[in-house]
């Protein structure tokens, strides 16, 4: 089974940037579809951005669209999400996730491997 471990969270200002990455023990091209999700605290874990198993369509949340960028590196069998113009609703441990199913996947229960997540917090 894949191995995902997220790098990349922080502390940041209103309006700045980050970029997340997900390093897989495998290949995910052509055999998962890759997400990525968010928790904050008290609330549930909420789907943020999800990439096909092809890279040829992406997903994003209505919270995120615009602003985030999900995307994958082939060769270094890594996930990104680039987050521009973050604001302190974007507070969250963010996760890693990839599944066996469809590439619309949104809900946690269709994602079958998980990272341990990352910290972003983004002060006004």
């Amino acid at each position: 089974q894949v191995q995902l471990v997220e790098s990349g969270g922080g502390l940041v200002q209103a309006g700045g940037s980050l970029r997340l990455s997900c390093a897989a023990s495998e290949r995910t091209y052509s055999r998962y579809t890759m997400a990525w999700f968010r928790q904050a605290p008290g609330k549930e874990r909420e789907f943020v951005a999800a990439l096909s198993r092809s890279g040829g369509s992406t997903y994003y949340a209505d919270s995120v669209k615009g602003r985030f960028t999900i995307s994958r590196d082939n060769a270094e069998n890594t996930v990104y999400l680039q987050m521009n113009n973050l604001k302190p609703e974007d507070t969250a441990l963010y996760y890693c996730a990839a599944g066996l199913g469809s590439s619309w996947a949104r809900t946690v229960y269709e994602y079958n491997y998980w990272g341990q997540g990352t910290q972003v917090t983004v002060s006004s």
